[in-house]
């Protein structure tokens, strides 16, 4: 009698762990049957977008690169006449690419009527108009488009949102799945796979092992990425602003600041600063701009008119350089009399972004947001976004992230086939759930955490929960 009780002891923390497992196993099996295919757009895209800088002056060189003649450039404000006299009358110059690089067109970008945007490339040395290119299907903003949503809109956005908050419960779950067992005697397969296995369990051990190689990386690009997102960012953002550890302060229009229409009402302007301020930092065509500026005010006057004469384009590239601003930044025009000149300067090393505004009439620095200004949140947003672009340490973080991201898209292959090698003839293929619900309190209160963070994963969460006790609520494991 005592022996049979032994043994029954024995045996229920073996059927304890086996439903742990097991349960474990059906929501990485759900998290991953969503993320996998997201995650390999994601990871293809992401390599290639990391690999701009390098791409696109090889695949538009007759555009983008001219050669150099050691001669003097012509003036910005002459080029962009050159770039202007090319176009529509009615297209509208938004926006100056500044390069240092003599070997480097200068790029102007004009609204047109239909109101689609485009890239006028210009030779600095002698004024020819090289050619154009779509702003908005170019290929990197293509590439760029997929990678954020899908080119779906907003529901591509939030759905790679999801993904993004569901790699979180993979990479858990995964991880618990792998953790070795103190009492197992097995040798191989936790930080290298056993080569000499066959079959399935080779899959396994080259997915299991993988996984853990590339789990802080995979981490890594989530949280990194999560703040850019379409709907959680933009809350994300507010948050932090309000619990001042995101944007400087005065970034959301408290401070006077605009231009001044020589001949207006001072009173005027200042009714017009405090009503018209509409557009944000993410609405200017601006080829790049930093997280921790997103979603400031721009100033603008509103309806104001102008007598006086604009200061010229190559003043404000003086004035940007004499503010440490000298390479590879957009300077967004002024759209209206009472708008200003937009420095947007978002290099590798974050510590030296910068934002300027300019009044477009006296040339004063209205505004500057430096590194320095932004709270704690932000700054290390910066850090990881130009990390996760791979642009902080150049061509190495380049190949790092490649080499994560080309991992990633190898776990999903594997994922897949372990996944086709059990499945059942016509059917999903999930883990069965176990006859006994293990308590896991741990882990449900790291779900719930999850879903109270993330609030759209925490509804698919709920929803993923209900379908499954609806649609297999009868099929359990025989432990």
């Amino acid at each position: 009698m005592l022996a049979r009780n032994s043994k029954a002891a024995e045996a229920t923390p073996n059927a304890q762990v086996i439903a742990h497992r097991r349960t474990l196993w059906r929501w990485h099996f759900y998290a991953a049957l969503f993320v996998m295919p997201l995650l390999i757009v994601l990871a293809i895209t992401g390599t290639i977008y990391c690999f701009q800088p390098q791409i696109e002056p090889l695949l538009y060189r007759d555009r983008m690169v001219v050669a150099d003649t050691h001669g003097p450039q012509l003036s910005r404000d002459v080029l962009l006449a050159k770039a202007a006299a090319s176009e529509p009358p009615d297209a509208v110059a938004t926006l100056a690419q500044i390069e240092a690089d003599r070997t480097r067109s200068a790029e102007f970008v004009f609204r047109l009527p239909s109101g689609e945007s485009e890239s006028v490339y210009v030779n600095p040395y002698d004024g020819a108009v090289l050619g154009t290119l779509s702003v908005e299907h170019r290929l990197m903003k293509q590439v760029r488009n997929l990678h954020r949503g899908l080119m779906l809109g907003k529901t591509g956005e939030l759905l790679m949102e999801l993904a993004g908050c569901w790699t979180l419960v993979m990479i858990g779950t995964g991880i618990a799945l792998w953790w070795p067992d103190r009492s197992s005697a097995r040798q191989g397969g936790v930080w290298l796979p056993r080569l000499s296995l066959r079959g399935r369990a080779w899959w396994r051990d080259l997915h299991a092992v993988g996984g853990v190689w590339l789990a802080m990386g995979a981490l890594f690009f989530v949280l990194s990425g999560l703040p850019w997102s379409g709907s959680w960012g933009k809350e994300f953002k507010a948050l932090a602003t309000s619990a001042s550890l995101g944007y400087p302060k005065g970034a959301w229009g408290e401070a006077h600041v605009h231009s001044t229409a020589p001949g207006a009402a001072s009173k005027d302007a200042d009714e017009h600063a405090l009503h018209g301020m509409h557009m944000k930092m993410d609405d200017l065509p601006l080829h790049r701009t930093p997280w921790a500026v997103g979603a400031t005010t721009v100033p603008d006057g509103g309806n104001a008119s102008s007598t006086g004469e604009r200061v010229s384009l190559d003043d404000v590239v003086a004035l940007a350089a004499k503010n440490g601003v000298t390479d590879d930044y957009g300077i967004a025009l002024p759209g209206k009399p009472t708008g200003v000149y937009t420095v947007s300067y978002f290099p590798a090393d974050p510590r030296a972004e910068r934002t300027l505004h300019i009044d477009q009439y006296s040339g004063r620095v209205l505004s500057d947001i430096d590194y320095a200004s932004y709270g704690r949140v932000a700054k290390w947003i910066s850090y990881g976004t130009s990390l996760h672009m791979g642009r902080y340490f150049g061509l190495a973080n380049q190949i790092v992230c490649s080499a994560i991201s080309l991992g990633l898209t190898a776990l999903a292959v594997t994922g897949f086939i372990m996944w086709m090698k059990r499945r059942p003839a016509r059917e999903l293929g999930a883990p069965a759930r176990p006859v006994r619900r293990p308590p896991m309190r741990a882990w449900r209160a790291v779900l719930t955490l999850l879903g109270v963070v993330f609030p759209l994963m925490g509804a698919t969460m709920l929803a993923v929960w209900c379908l499954d006790r609806l649609a297999f609520g009868a099929k359990r494991a025989v432990v």
